[in-house]
């Protein structure tokens, strides 16, 4: 079991982890605020492009170099 557990609790896993936590959380307390002060369309601008951000980050990071083709014929 702790095998199991150590394998999961490497760097590149817990980075993956804390980007994705804070390119929701950070945007999305931002978007409360800005609409709690009246700013609604500014907060969801800046959900969007934190939310893009963040998915363009696990992207370019994590996904983009997979080698993830087929065998060669």
């Amino acid at each position: 079991m702790s095998e199991t557990r150590s394998s999961f609790l490497k760097r590149g896993n817990l980075l993956l982890v804390a980007v994705v936590t804070l390119g929701i959380v950070i945007p999305g307390v931002a978007r409360r605020f800005l609409g709690e002060a009246g700013y609604n369309d500014l907060g969801m601008i800046v959900f969007i492009l934190g939310y893009a951000g963040m998915i363009f980050i696990v992207w370019y990071g994590w996904i983009r170099p997979l080698d993830i083709s087929g065998p060669e014929p």
